[in-house]
């Protein structure tokens, strides 16, 4: 396990894979059960120590399709689209990471809500419904009347 530097910290992962059959695991297609062990140092704060997570992940890719190094830049891609996409969406155009709710079940609630909205304003834009051309000037413009209707639909 290597140090690696980036995004404002030091960071490094372990991985551990095992084999599975659906049948085994309970979970429909799933034939590998991944581990991966995360440990940080955030740089803005390093007398704050390491600090570490354990994650796990369940997939329909068969044990054999792809080594150790495969397999983690997968997992890694995963959270990269989620970072990129929603993640990010929420943090630049809704501006999740300026508001300073305090009370956890009110921060979760925001978050819900704020998934809602760009999913319905991707609804409407597949459906070229949507009178904005961004996730923010649509927002901006709706509604609980506006946005009812696009759930109703």
């Amino acid at each position: 396990m290597e140090w690696e530097k980036g995004h404002g910290r030091l960071e490094r992962r372990r991985l551990a894979r095992v084999a599975t059959t659906p049948e085994e695991s309970g979970l429909r297609g799933c034939w590998q059960v991944i581990r991966v062990e995360r440990q940080w140092i955030d740089l803005d704060e390093p007398e704050a120590g390491i600090k570490g997570e354990i994650l796990y992940y369940a997939t329909s890719l068969a044990l054999q399709e792809h080594d150790d190094k495969g397999m983690e830049e997968i997992v890694r891609g995963h959270w990269s689209a989620i970072e990129n996409g929603t993640h990010h969406r929420r943090d630049t155009t809704l501006r999740e990471d300026s508001c300073r709710v305090a009370h956890r079940a009110a921060a979760e609630t925001l978050a819900v809500l704020r998934n809602l909205a760009i999913g319905l304003f991707e609804l409407e834009r597949e459906a070229k419904r949507a009178k904005a051309g961004t996730l923010r000037s649509w927002t901006e413009r709706q509604t609980f009347s506006t946005a009812w209707t696009v759930l109703l639909r």
